[in-house]
Protein backbone atom coordinates (compact mmCIF):
# COMPACT_ATOMS: atom_id res chain seq x y z
CA UNK A 1 0.00 0.00 0.00
CA UNK A 2 2.68 2.48 0.74
CA UNK A 3 4.47 2.12 -2.59
CA UNK A 4 1.47 2.38 -4.21
CA UNK A 5 1.05 5.65 -2.18
CA UNK A 6 4.38 6.69 -3.48
CA UNK A 7 3.90 6.02 -6.69
CA UNK A 8 0.95 8.35 -6.45
CA UNK A 9 2.53 10.99 -4.60
CA UNK A 10 5.85 10.89 -7.57
CA UNK A 11 2.90 11.27 -10.29
CA UNK A 12 1.32 14.25 -9.11
CA UNK A 13 4.97 15.90 -9.17
CA UNK A 14 5.66 14.81 -12.73
CA UNK A 15 2.61 16.10 -13.90
CA UNK A 16 3.03 19.59 -12.18
CA UNK A 17 6.36 19.12 -14.20
CA UNK A 18 4.44 18.61 -17.43
CA UNK A 19 1.96 21.53 -16.66
CA UNK A 20 5.34 24.04 -16.22
CA UNK A 21 6.95 22.85 -19.52
CA UNK A 22 3.47 23.44 -21.37
CA UNK A 23 3.32 26.66 -19.41
CA UNK A 24 7.04 27.75 -20.96
CA UNK A 25 5.95 26.86 -23.79
CA UNK A 26 2.98 28.84 -24.42
CA UNK A 27 4.54 32.04 -22.95
CA UNK A 28 7.16 31.43 -25.64
CA UNK A 29 4.85 30.87 -28.43
CA UNK A 30 3.05 33.79 -27.38
CA UNK A 31 5.61 35.99 -26.86
CA UNK A 32 6.42 35.35 -30.25
CA UNK A 33 3.61 35.96 -31.77
CA UNK A 34 3.00 39.05 -29.77
CA UNK A 35 6.08 40.33 -31.21
CA UNK A 36 5.67 39.27 -35.12
CA UNK A 37 1.79 39.67 -35.03
CA UNK A 38 1.61 35.91 -36.08
CA UNK A 39 -1.69 35.12 -36.11
CA UNK A 40 -1.61 31.17 -36.39
CA UNK A 41 0.91 31.07 -33.62
CA UNK A 42 -1.01 33.13 -31.52
CA UNK A 43 -4.13 30.84 -32.29
CA UNK A 44 -2.29 27.74 -32.01
CA UNK A 45 -1.47 28.99 -27.95
CA UNK A 46 -4.68 29.55 -27.84
CA UNK A 47 -5.73 26.44 -28.57
CA UNK A 48 -3.08 24.74 -26.01
CA UNK A 49 -4.65 26.22 -23.68
CA UNK A 50 -7.15 23.35 -23.13
CA UNK A 51 -4.33 21.10 -22.69
CA UNK A 52 -3.09 22.91 -19.77
CA UNK A 53 -6.59 23.03 -18.05
CA UNK A 54 -7.28 19.43 -18.44
CA UNK A 55 -3.87 18.41 -16.94
CA UNK A 56 -5.06 20.88 -14.24
CA UNK A 57 -8.09 19.43 -13.26
CA UNK A 58 -6.44 15.56 -13.55
CA UNK A 59 -3.87 16.38 -11.06
CA UNK A 60 -6.47 18.20 -9.22
CA UNK A 61 -9.20 15.07 -9.24
CA UNK A 62 -5.76 12.76 -8.47
CA UNK A 63 -4.75 14.57 -5.35
CA UNK A 64 -8.20 14.79 -3.87
CA UNK A 65 -8.37 11.43 -4.67
CA UNK A 66 -4.99 10.90 -2.30
CA UNK A 67 -6.64 13.10 0.57
CA UNK A 68 -9.60 11.17 0.49
CA UNK A 69 -8.49 7.71 0.56
CA UNK A 70 -4.82 7.45 1.57
CA UNK A 71 -5.22 10.06 4.91
CA UNK A 72 -1.71 11.27 3.87
CA UNK A 73 -0.23 13.19 7.03
CA UNK A 74 2.91 15.37 8.12
CA UNK A 75 4.94 16.41 5.04
CA UNK A 76 3.18 14.04 2.44
CA UNK A 77 -0.25 16.12 3.62
CA UNK A 78 1.89 19.39 2.64
CA UNK A 79 3.03 17.84 -0.33
CA UNK A 80 -0.47 17.32 -1.91
CA UNK A 81 -1.82 20.36 -0.41
CA UNK A 82 1.34 22.04 -2.37
CA UNK A 83 0.31 20.39 -5.54
CA UNK A 84 -3.21 21.89 -5.02
CA UNK A 85 -2.25 25.16 -4.96
CA UNK A 86 0.70 25.26 -7.40
CA UNK A 87 -1.59 23.69 -10.24
CA UNK A 88 -4.03 27.04 -9.65
CA UNK A 89 -0.94 29.26 -10.36
CA UNK A 90 0.34 27.21 -13.19
CA UNK A 91 -3.01 27.08 -15.37
CA UNK A 92 -3.13 30.86 -14.42
CA UNK A 93 -0.05 31.30 -16.19
CA UNK A 94 -1.18 29.52 -19.05
CA UNK A 95 -4.24 31.98 -19.29
CA UNK A 96 -2.33 34.82 -19.19
CA UNK A 97 0.13 33.21 -22.03
CA UNK A 98 -3.27 32.64 -23.64
CA UNK A 99 -3.96 36.17 -23.39
CA UNK A 100 -0.93 37.55 -24.52
CA UNK A 101 -1.91 35.81 -27.28
CA UNK A 102 -5.08 36.99 -28.26
CA UNK A 103 -4.15 40.32 -27.99
CA UNK A 104 -1.64 39.49 -30.76
CA UNK A 105 -4.69 37.94 -32.67
CA UNK A 106 -6.87 40.90 -31.89
CA UNK A 107 -4.64 43.58 -33.20
CA UNK A 108 -3.43 41.85 -36.44
CA UNK A 109 -2.17 43.04 -38.45
CA UNK A 110 -1.15 45.67 -36.39
CA UNK A 111 1.20 45.29 -33.79
CA UNK A 112 0.08 45.29 -29.91
CA UNK A 113 2.76 47.57 -28.61
CA UNK A 114 4.32 51.25 -30.20
CA UNK A 115 7.43 50.89 -31.28
CA UNK A 116 8.54 53.03 -27.75
CA UNK A 117 7.48 50.38 -25.35
CA UNK A 118 9.17 47.18 -28.01
CA UNK A 119 12.09 47.09 -25.79
CA UNK A 120 10.51 46.98 -22.22
CA UNK A 121 7.83 44.33 -23.03
CA UNK A 122 10.80 42.65 -25.03
CA UNK A 123 12.67 42.11 -21.69
CA UNK A 124 9.32 41.40 -19.53
CA UNK A 125 8.77 38.28 -22.26
CA UNK A 126 12.24 37.44 -21.45
CA UNK A 127 12.41 37.47 -17.84
CA UNK A 128 8.62 35.61 -17.90
CA UNK A 129 10.06 32.71 -20.02
CA UNK A 130 13.30 32.51 -18.07
CA UNK A 131 10.60 32.20 -14.99
CA UNK A 132 8.86 29.39 -16.68
CA UNK A 133 11.85 27.50 -17.17
CA UNK A 134 13.50 27.79 -13.91
CA UNK A 135 10.10 27.00 -12.11
CA UNK A 136 10.31 23.83 -14.02
CA UNK A 137 13.32 22.71 -12.99
CA UNK A 138 12.86 23.84 -9.29
CA UNK A 139 10.28 21.18 -9.46
CA UNK A 140 12.17 18.61 -10.56
CA UNK A 141 14.78 19.54 -8.55
CA UNK A 142 14.27 21.24 -5.34
CA UNK A 143 16.77 23.00 -6.24
CA UNK A 144 16.30 26.90 -4.19
CA UNK A 145 19.07 28.17 -5.80
CA UNK A 146 16.14 28.68 -8.53
CA UNK A 147 13.43 30.37 -6.66
CA UNK A 148 16.28 33.19 -6.14
CA UNK A 149 16.60 33.59 -9.36
CA UNK A 150 12.34 33.45 -9.96
CA UNK A 151 12.17 36.46 -6.89
CA UNK A 152 15.30 38.13 -8.58
CA UNK A 153 13.33 38.16 -12.04
CA UNK A 154 10.34 39.27 -10.72
CA UNK A 155 11.77 42.01 -8.98
CA UNK A 156 12.95 43.20 -12.46
CA UNK A 157 9.65 42.58 -14.07
CA UNK A 158 7.51 44.45 -11.26
CA UNK A 159 10.29 47.49 -12.32
CA UNK A 160 9.19 46.82 -15.90
CA UNK A 161 5.66 46.74 -15.45
CA UNK A 162 6.02 50.15 -13.27
CA UNK A 163 8.24 52.03 -15.76
CA UNK A 164 4.85 51.39 -18.58
CA UNK A 165 2.22 52.82 -16.36
CA UNK A 166 4.73 55.53 -16.13
CA UNK A 167 5.30 56.33 -19.57
CA UNK A 168 1.51 55.97 -20.21
CA UNK A 169 1.11 58.95 -17.45
CA UNK A 170 3.98 61.05 -19.30
CA UNK A 171 2.74 64.20 -21.02
CA UNK A 172 4.31 62.74 -23.84
CA UNK A 173 2.14 59.77 -24.22
CA UNK A 174 0.10 60.22 -27.90
CA UNK A 175 -0.94 56.82 -28.19
CA UNK A 176 -4.41 56.23 -29.21
CA UNK A 177 -7.25 54.87 -26.58
CA UNK A 178 -7.41 51.40 -27.86
CA UNK A 179 -3.31 51.10 -27.89
CA UNK A 180 -3.32 52.61 -24.39
CA UNK A 181 -5.67 49.95 -23.36
CA UNK A 182 -3.70 47.27 -25.37
CA UNK A 183 -0.36 48.16 -23.63
CA UNK A 184 -1.84 48.74 -19.80
CA UNK A 185 -3.52 44.82 -20.51
CA UNK A 186 -0.36 42.90 -21.80
CA UNK A 187 1.93 44.59 -19.14
CA UNK A 188 -0.23 43.74 -16.33
CA UNK A 189 -0.50 39.97 -17.84
CA UNK A 190 3.58 39.84 -18.13
CA UNK A 191 3.65 40.69 -14.62
CA UNK A 192 0.94 38.66 -13.39
CA UNK A 193 2.91 35.62 -15.25
CA UNK A 194 5.93 36.53 -12.99
CA UNK A 195 3.97 36.56 -10.08
CA UNK A 196 2.41 33.52 -10.27
CA UNK A 197 5.70 32.02 -10.80
CA UNK A 198 6.50 33.27 -7.47
CA UNK A 199 3.73 32.48 -5.51
CA UNK A 200 4.86 28.23 -7.14
CA UNK A 201 8.27 29.08 -6.14
CA UNK A 202 7.11 29.74 -2.86
CA UNK A 203 5.30 26.81 -2.23
CA UNK A 204 8.35 24.79 -3.32
CA UNK A 205 10.46 26.46 -0.51
CA UNK A 206 7.73 25.84 1.99
CA UNK A 207 7.75 21.47 1.18
CA UNK A 208 11.67 21.90 1.08
CA UNK A 209 12.21 24.14 4.29
CA UNK A 210 9.35 23.91 6.10
CA UNK A 211 9.09 27.64 6.69
CA UNK A 212 6.64 30.04 4.94
CA UNK A 213 7.97 32.90 3.54
CA UNK A 214 5.81 36.17 4.12
CA UNK A 215 3.82 36.96 0.78
CA UNK A 216 5.51 39.99 -1.61
CA UNK A 217 3.09 42.88 -2.29
CA UNK A 218 0.88 41.36 -5.95
CA UNK A 219 2.13 37.68 -5.26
Amino acid sequence: MRKVFQAELHQVGEELIEIAQLVTEAMEKANEAFTTADTELAQEVIAADARIDFLQRDLDERAIDILALQGPVASDLRMIVGALRMSASLERMGDLARHVAQLARMRFPQHVIPESLKGTFAEMAELDIAIARKLTGLLDTRDLKLANEINSHNARVNELHASVFKAIASPDWNASAPTTVDVSLASRYFERFADHGVSVARKVTYLVTGEWQPTAQGA
